[in-house]
């Protein structure tokens, strides 16, 4: 099948994709490159043959193999396995602006785009977020959705609430603290003053979920680190390297923005903040990076998956780039530690615990392991607080 990648309204290559293997078997024209994914962009300029590199990209754009109950939520689509849903919406997207445009056919964004045209959500919700075996009373799931297009391991569905964009996200199997994690990091961000997403809980299905707005618009999208660090950094320096790039393209407050993602990795002890989950927000138009994306994506944090009733874990490893290691080793890369104000925090414990409670009749939550949370949760302030004033 011929179609054109498209960024929006610009054609960026012609090429054959195979509807079956979700490859692109090969690339006809490059019309205007610069438009790319960055990923492609970057290996282009390098002179790299991008044909698998594309195909790979494309493909990623689907839900994971390892998404929770992921079996269930295909028995339930009526289909065999996720990749087939890439393209059911040509490939569209609800954090960029790329598409597979059909090479016959007059299609525009305008009429196609989920940032502008509505969509059904309540079935596709529905289906995603039971976990029950039994039969939902749902024929067909209406497919033509962004929800095809939705990464990482947690259930996931976007929604949409007075023509505003909002992802609703679960917990992982029985794991019900990462809606409230989500909710806990934009507290602390709130405080602290840094840019981010903001969460709040919802109950669906008697379980509990984060809700949080889209941060992409009709003339935006998010570039992840991983895209910008691809082949373009030295893996043993990418902190810095990331830094500069950022600040090469215009983004001049880069190290302060990631130093506060970091800060609240530390507090939170958020061991997932791999390459995917963070990064910058470029205008689809002019090509402008335009500024590093909100903090979002907190959810595995104060060790929930190692928590036990007997033990209470003080530490832990976090990622920082191509590491992984004691979050002690983090601070020292953060210079201006002085600047935060951490008695902001004070409240913090003391208000997590009040947002725990409040929810324990659906959570099941014990009150020792919410005490143990929020004991966690002061002593890693009170942590910081002693390593500022070393200073």
């Amino acid at each position: 099948m011929k179609v054109i990648l498209m960024n929006k309204n610009t054609p960026v290559l012609e090429a054959e994709y195979n509807t079956l293997s979700k490859h692109f078997d090969n690339i006809d024209n490059i019309i205007n490159i610069n438009y790319a994914p960055l990923i492609i962009l970057n290996a282009y300029k390098k002179g790299e043959d991008i044909k698998e590199l594309l195909s790979t990209w494309f493909r990623g754009r689907g839900i994971p193999s390892f998404r929770d109950e992921l079996d269930l939520l295909l028995d339930r689509l009526n289909i065999n396995t996720s990749q087939e849903l890439i393209d059911k919406a040509f490939g569209l997207s609800l954090t960029d602006q790329y598409w597979l445009k059909p090479y016959s056919e007059d299609i525009k964004n305008k009429d196609i785009n989920f940032f502008e045209n509505d969509f059904d959500n309540l079935d596709y919700t529905n289906v995603t977020f039971d976990s029950s075996k039994r039969t939902l009373n749902i024929n067909n799931v209406n497919l033509y959705s962004p929800n095809n297009t939705t990464d990482g391991r947690l259930k996931k569905s976007w929604i949409i609430e007075n023509k505003q964009r909002y992802l609703l996200k679960g917990g992982y199997k029985n794991e019900v603290m990462q809606p409230f994690n989500e909710v806990l990091a934009s507290m602390i961000c709130e405080k602290l003053e840094f840019n981010h997403v903001k969460y709040s809980i919802e109950i669906l299905n008697n379980k509990v979920v984060s809700k949080c707005a889209c941060f992409i618009d009709i003339n935006t999208e998010f570039i992840t680190a991983y895209q910008i660090l691809y082949n373009n950094c030295n893996k043993m320096n990418a902190f810095n390297d990331y830094v500069n790039i950022l600040k090469d393209n215009g983004i001049t407050n880069a190290k302060e923005l990631v130093d506060n993602m970091f800060i609240l990795d530390y507090l939170m002890l958020n061991e997932d903040r791999h390459l995917n989950n963070f990064g910058i927000i470029r205008n689809v138009e002019s090509l402008k990076w335009v500024d590093v994306a909100p903090i979002f994506d907190t959810g595995q944090s104060l060790n929930i998956l190692d928590y036990t009733d007997e033990e209470l874990l003080i530490n832990g490893d976090g990622r920082f780039f191509y590491s992984i290691g004691n979050f002690n080793s983090i601070l020292p890369e953060i210079k201006d530690i002085k600047k935060y104000n951490l008695n902001v925090l004070d409240s913090i414990p003391e208000e997590f615990s009040k947002l725990l409670h409040k929810y324990q009749t659906i959570t099941k939550m014990t009150d020792r392991r919410i005490n143990k949370i929020c004991t966690l949760l002061k002593s890693r302030i009170d942590k910081l607080k002693e390593y500022q004033n070393s200073f």
